[in-house]
């Protein structure tokens, strides 16, 4: 049982330093960050709801050891003079969503998961970059925008360049700047289409400012700095031959993943900057249901409060990177 405990609460402490959940945060913990912290570490992220995934580095493990997790949490807080940071009723909670997260991946574990980008890891991609330069100024959007606007990499970025299929994929045009209802700036990206939207459905990305590791200021300077058409890639760069180019999706990751070896850190995936942003999000206590929307996962609790998103969405989400000298 030592051992046990000894092993859950080190999880409970890799998770809080992956995600930067500040030390006054962990003791007492929220039942919203141990709920968080059971699915992270139960969870497989490989498919599309995998809010929750983050940098482990052994197998998830099964409900029944991430209950046993939750045991050893509440021994530390019995040891520091706490109370027990949860009731039955929140055990019951967490064991019914961990039932339910164990039968939607029955069977579906074939790879190790995927870690998310962290925070630190985007300012150090943005600390390598040369945003005056044309492929740089275009990483620097996909990563920024794909992390704090929850993208799949792929709506960011082409397998080939005669891919790119403007009824599909994002333009320049798909990038609407505007003001909320409390006159804060936003972008909005329209994607002409999706993986979980319906046919002829446009689904939204929300952007706020987020101070030195700014999606909208990626935006501004990848329009400065490659200027094209309203028809053309919005995540696009000039070659050597002034032709606008669509990025690649695995010269993208190639190049991140360079950059990120030479910092220290180890290999990013298409989907950790989904995985990574989701996470980041949670761990500053964002509302749930909005990261739902923010992250376009489905839900009928969430659909309607998508149209009206935008004109609230620096009240949740900006200038979270200050919090820690960002």
């Amino acid at each position: 049982t030592v051992a046990s405990y000894g092993s859950g609460l080190r999880k409970f402490h890799l998770f809080c330093d992956t995600f930067s959940v500040p030390e006054a945060d962990r003791l007492p913990a929220s039942f919203a960050l141990l709920h968080s912290f059971c699915l992270w570490a139960a969870a497989d992220p490989e498919g599309d709801e995998a809010a929750y995934a983050g940098d482990i580095p052994f197998e998830p493990v099964s409900a029944g050891v991430a209950a046993k997790y939750l045991d050893a949490v509440r021994a530390w807080h019995l040891a520091q003079g706490w109370p027990p940071p949860l009731t039955e009723e929140d055990r019951t909670r967490i064991h019914w969503s961990l039932r339910g997260l164990e039968n939607m991946q029955r069977g579906r574990r074939t790879r190790p998961p995927h870690p998310p980008v962290t925070l630190h890891m985007l300012a150090a991609i943005k600390g390598a970059l040369q945003l005056s330069d044309p492929f740089e100024a275009c990483i620097w959007a996909i990563t920024c925008c794909s992390f704090w606007g929850l993208m799949r990499f792929g709506e960011a970025t082409v397998r080939s360049r005669g891919q790119f299929n403007p009824n599909q994929h994002l333009k320049r045009q798909d990038a609407l700047f505007g003001r909320d209802l409390d006159g804060k700036e936003y972008a909005r990206l329209d994607l002409p289409s999706a993986k979980t939207a319906r046919p002829g459905e446009v689904q939204h990305i929300f952007l706020v400012p987020q101070d030195s590791l700014c999606p909208l200021e990626a935006l501004r300077n990848l329009a400065s700095v490659v200027p094209a058409t309203a028809q053309d890639p919005l995540f696009s760069w000039r070659d050597n031959r002034g032709e606008v180019r669509p990025m690649l999706r695995d010269t993208a990751l190639e190049f991140i993943n360079r950059t990120l070896a030479s910092k220290g850190y180890g290999s990013a995936f298409g989907h950790s900057f989904r995985i990574g942003g989701a996470s980041f999000y949670l761990s500053q206590k964002v509302d749930p249901e909005v990261v739902r929307i923010m992250g376009r996962w489905k839900s009928m609790a969430y659909q309607v409060y998508i149209r009206a998103f935008e004109q609230v969405a620096s009240r949740h989400t900006a200038h979270l990177p200050s919090n820690y000298g960002l």
